[in-house]
């Protein structure tokens, strides 16, 4: 297999701590009254895996999703084939989804650590010039044993400013940070704080409506957070309190307040992609998770009872 090298990245690249205080849908993007267009994704692990990228992209396009999330691809050969079904079958590919931040994060004080993690975000961000994909996701840092809090504040802001927006910058292609559990920007206010302390126009926020629910309320941290949101992931959740469970669920089954994460997106006029993050399926099932979607967008429950 033919692998994306440092050469590759670096010649597409040329061209604290705390924070300051009914159901029809048309087949075009869901729009709500005030404003706020809503395009809808399917991450590229929800499709069929059985399929070829061409038949992938053509199925995830007839049910009616606009755009598919990718993920960090190092095989140069594979990503070129990607790029090609998705001009076949006019699905876009919005963004891309950063694979090496978890293992190998940029918070760490290992510098052979970092170097892998920054390489895995220089091979994103190769994808995503490749593939027209305006953002890459990343998950800045991780909160453990060994890296406190303040130190991935400013390690990882570091990182990014230092090595990572200058070659996002020559893309043109914008880093949206996400909380995902890491113990990292655990509320609104801190999230605010950590990407306007970047200034820079190429670091936003991807908001996951469902990684907050455990903690906060998605629709306060959207009317937060407001124009710095620059994607959305779409899951439920479900929590028995009582019995300290949890269970990450399909749209709708949760404890959501959907209508009212609507409202707040109509409210910061949100105009851009969200995706689902979801367990995948076949045909049906996805056709059914668009309709889910399309009943979000339009303003009512996703579905008429929770499961």
């Amino acid at each position: 297999m033919t692998k994306l090298t440092r050469r590759d990245v670096l010649k597409t690249a040329a061209a604290a701590p705390l924070a300051a205080c009914a159901h029809t849908f048309a087949a075009a993007p869901a729009t709500a009254a005030a404003g706020s267009t809503v395009k809808r994704a399917v991450l590229v692990s929800m499709l069929p895996t059985t399929l070829g990228w061409k038949d992938r992209f053509a199925l995830a396009k007839e049910v009616g999703f606009d755009g598919v999330e990718m993920q960090t691809m190092t095989d140069r050969a594979e990503a070129d084939a990607v790029a090609r079904a998705s001009e076949e079958t006019g699905l876009m590919i919005h963004s891309v989804m950063n694979m090496a931040h978890w293992e190998n994060p940029i918070s760490s004080a290992d510098p052979e650590v970092v170097k892998r993690s920054v390489d895995g975000m220089k091979t994103s961000l190769t994808n995503a010039a490749l593939w027209k994909a305006g953002v890459v996701l990343l998950v800045p840092a991780v909160v453990n044993a060994t890296t406190s809090y303040a130190e991935a504040w400013t390690r990882s802001q570091r990182v990014i400013r230092d090595q990572l927006l200058p070659v996002a910058t020559g893309f043109k292609v914008t880093i949206a940070v996400e909380e995902v559990w890491n113990k990292f920007l655990l509320s609104p206010l801190e999230f605010v704080r950590y990407v306007d302390d970047f200034k820079s126009p190429y670091l936003k926020a991807y908001f996951d409506v469902g990684n907050v629910v455990l903690y906060g309320f998605p629709q306060d941290w959207i009317r937060t957070l407001g124009s710095r949101i620059v994607r959305l992931h779409l899951k439920d959740f479900k929590m028995d309190r009582s019995e300290g469970r949890f269970d990450w669920k399909n749209i709708g089954e949760g404890d959501i307040d959907w209508q009212d994460v609507r409202r707040a997106l109509n409210e910061i006029g949100f105009n851009g992609w969200a995706t689902t993050e979801i367990e995948g399926g076949e045909r049906a099932y996805l056709s059914d998770v668009v309709k889910r979607v399309d009943r979000f967008l339009g303003g009512f429950k996703p579905v008429e009872k929770s499961a």
